[in-house]
């Protein structure tokens, strides 16, 4: 039986009897952060025979402490055989995951539970053959449970979630996904029983109702963070009576994703609610508009971060709310796929710039263009962080108000797939943020060319990212890049610089002195000699062809 009938001390003093090769370079081995030894298998390497050696292997070693099981293969996979002796032989687990194992069931997890008495975090995902019974035997064996994750297990279902909630008292952090067994009984038993500890968690994919968020919203004493997706039978009633809940004080940041019950209405109790919110993310929520961002920004002062992905109703005029009520803490703002925003003729009301503000993202945001962007430049004069990729209607009579208002130096541009931006725009972040310019993508923009090179060669110092795929780039871009002082210049991206050639083989060698990636795919001037001749001298950097 493998050594599923081997006790522990048995197990360290014939440990040595096992071919050390079982648990050698096969596997991924290595330490966690928290510092004790971390073993993982995946697809073939997943068999009895190895978690046996493991865990004899390891006994000796101060034992096992993290165990990662993911995909085994059919003919020799992991079984209830195989999770019986890492039960017996290794005491010490503290965190186990398992991911697309269907070959093992309830009774291989109630051994670890008997066995592995200091489980703290348990990862469940894809197992089709366990159910409430494997988390019954965990929270009465395992009483340091912290972390809870379960996914797209159908056969866990309420009654496992309320024993894990009555009995493991430590429990912080629980991701319920995917789980078809799982309903309003399980997550209200679980939040009303662990609501002084829970502060993490996460619900998606699931039929509960309004009723889980009320619970949520009554018993999330020290709740701070929490994401909710794909609820579908949640309504704007439920989201409402989470807000009014009063229970979420502590909150600090909140994700909802895919939920047509989130509303106006909705949102601005939210608002109210939670009233310590600082970073609040939100993606597909199609009935939420102007009117209820603006609510919920009126009411949430505290917010510092702002996330909206495919938010459709959301306009200008919403966008321009959330700077008008949380100027003074907001940070970060993120577009991302929001159609309804359109540069239209708007008076603002007099707004004080930003002081707090740092990081500005919109991507593939069609409507976005100069007009808003101009606006923006004004209400945010300490950018360091700017990413304005797939804004065709961005051009330099956009950004560059933007950067003559900036007042501090920027770290990070983005302009990918910013076709109508040319080198003025370039050498103007080169002339007045040189010096602090660390990371630079200039990807897709066709009409930037050598002299934007030429201007990164001498204003640049501390560029360790440049990006210029597409760009109408030509060996002599090249050459004057390897001129300059580029001494901490890791990456350089040039995919589809049609015009770099094999001509520019002397100054890639210079580069590479201190070059990390090189990306030379699809550049068609470069042969394949050329490529040859940059591994060989080029042997401690990556070379994408």
């Amino acid at each position: 039986m493998l050594l599923s009938s081997i006790c522990e001390n048995e197990i360290c003093n014939n440990g040595s009897t096992l071919d050390d090769n079982l648990v050698g370079d096969d596997d991924d081995e290595g330490f966690s952060n928290e510092g004790y030894l971390s073993r993982s298998l995946e697809g073939k390497k997943a068999t009895d025979v190895r978690l046996a050696a493991i865990a004899v292997g390891t006994a000796s070693r101060g034992g096992l402490g993290k165990l990662t099981i993911r995909g085994c293969n059919s003919d020799r996979g992991v079984t209830n055989v195989g999770l019986k002796a890492i039960a017996h032989g290794c005491p010490s687990l503290k965190v186990f995951s398992v991911f697309d194992v269907a070959t093992i069931d309830d009774e291989g997890l109630i051994e670890i539970a008997s066995g592995c008495h200091k489980l703290e975090k348990l990862d469940l995902c894809k197992c089709p053959n366990i159910s409430d019974k494997t988390l019954i035997a965990i929270s009465k064996k395992c009483p340091n449970l912290a972390e809870l994750s379960i996914e797209s297990c159908p056969n866990i279902g309420n009654e496992g979630l309320q024993a894990i909630g009555k009995l493991c008292s430590n429990l912080r952090s629980v991701s319920i996904k995917g789980c078809s067994g799982v309903g309003d009984q399980g997550v209200c038993g679980l939040m009303s029983s662990a609501s002084y500890v829970l502060s993490k968690v996460t619900l998606e994919s699931l039929m509960v109702s309004d009723l889980s968020l009320a619970t949520i919203g009554h018993y999330g004493f020290q709740v701070t963070n929490l994401v909710l997706s794909g609820l579908p039978n949640v309504s704007e009633k439920g989201f409402w009576v989470m807000g009014n809940g009063r229970g979420l004080q502590k909150l600090n940041s909140i994700t909802i994703e895919c939920c047509q019950g989130l509303t106006d209405t909705g949102i601005e109790a939210i608002g109210k609610g939670c009233p310590n919110v600082k970073n609040f993310q939100l993606r597909k929520c199609a009935y939420l508009s102007d009117k209820g961002l603006v609510s919920f920004t009126r009411a949430a002062l505290s917010i510092e971060s702002l996330k909206l992905h495919e938010c459709h109703r959301i306009t200008q005029i919403g966008l321009f709310g959330v700077f008008f009520h949380c100027a003074a803490k907001l940070k970060v703002l993120t577009l991302i796929s929001c159609y309804g925003i359109k540069d239209l003729d708007m008076d603002l009301p007099a707004m004080s710039p930003s002081e707090s503000f740092w990081s500005l993202t919109i991507r593939d945001c069609p409507g976005f263009g100069d007009a808003n962007l101009a606006l923006l430049g004004k209400l945010c004069p300490r950018l360091q962080h700017v990413e304005l990729s797939g804004l065709q209607r961005v051009t330099d009579e956009g950004f560059l108000p933007l950067l003559e208002c900036s007042e501090t130096g920027l770290t990070t541009v983005n302009l990918r797939g910013c076709l109508n931006v040319t080198d003025r725009v370039v050498l103007s972040i080169v002339k007045s943020y040189g010096w602090t310019l660390q990371v630079l993508c200039l990807d897709g923009c066709t009409r930037v060319t050598d002299a934007s090179m030429m201007a990164i060669a001498g204003n640049c110092p501390v560029l360790s990212d440049l990006d210029v795929s597409k760009c109408a780039i030509t060996d002599t871009g090249i050459a004057a890049l390897a001129r300059g002082k580029q001494f901490n210049l890791e990456i350089l991206s040039l995919a589809g610089c049609i015009s770099v050639s094999d001509n520019s083989m002397a100054a890639f060698k210079k580069l590479g002195q201190s070059l990390a990636g090189l990306n030379i795919k699809r550049c068609s001037a470069i042969s394949s000699r050329g490529v040859s001749k940059l591994q060989e001298h080029l042997w401690t950097c990556e070379i994408l062809n």
